[in-house]
């Protein structure tokens, strides 16, 4: 399950099969559970792989995301399941998805800005869109959805082309996979840009549990690393 501040999308690799449905700030864990289990009724699954849309630490909701209701943080989802669960920052999943090789650099271009690192096997969750842009405002003011409906296409395109080697550079990244809905609304590409596919949250969510990654021993808890 990928967690999204406009949708949320629900697959079950095992069958190729993707179901999808509406977020938005009126979402609470509750109403999540309902649409979910209305959703999947006719799913037979053992485990939850889980792509949050905000801080996780010990496998929990840390903070509220900005773009749902409250009542995200310690919720059990878990319990809520009834099975096991693997809970992780959403860009976590899909740069997991995405990963290769090298250090890689994760932009997730949707609502707002979901960005991790890719770097010695380890997966860090970043909040890039937090910092400061130098016209005003953040890097998530520019480079989220309302800034391109606010100002339009080219120059939400332009905020991009400018923004995305810089981010490269100062991470010193082989490489960037650009993702989220508005990830596909980029071209060109900068140079060393790659574009995410569309199932990479699922294939990331596969990956969890498939001894792909295990928690890492440095704090906080919502470090992985990759051991396969």
């Amino acid at each position: 399950m990928d967690i999204g501040g406009t949708r949320v999308k629900l697959g079950l690799p095992a069958l190729g099969a993707v179901r999808r449905f509406r977020s938005g700030c009126q979402l609470t864990p509750h109403l999540l559970m309902e649409e979910l289990k209305q959703r999947t009724e006719d799913w037979r699954y053992d485990v939850v792989s889980i792509g949050y849309p905000g801080a996780v630490v010990g496998g929990r909701p840390a903070a509220d995301p900005g773009n749902l209701a409250s009542g995200w943080v310690g919720y059990d989802f878990a319990a809520a399941f009834g099975r096991p669960v693997r809970l992780v920052n959403d860009a976590i999943l899909q740069a997991l998805g995405a990963y290769r090789a090298g250090r890689m650099l994760f932009l997730g271009l949707g609502t707002g800005v979901a960005s991790a690192l890719v770097s010695e096997h380890v997966l860090i969750p970043l909040e890039l869109g937090s910092l400061p842009h130098t016209r005003g405002g953040t890097v998530a003011d520019h480079l989220g959805r309302a800034a391109r409906k606010a100002h339009g296409h080219d120059a939400w395109h332009a905020d991009v082309l400018e923004i995305l080697p810089l981010l490269r550079e100062a991470f010193t990244a082989d490489y960037v996979v650009l993702g989220g809905g508005n990830g596909r609304k980029v071209d060109p590409l900068p140079a060393y840009t790659y574009r995410g596919e569309r199932d990479d949250a699922f294939k990331g969510g596969v990956r969890l549990w498939e001894e792909y990654v295990e928690p890492h021993d440095a704090q906080p808890a919502n470090v992985w690393r990759v051991v396969r």
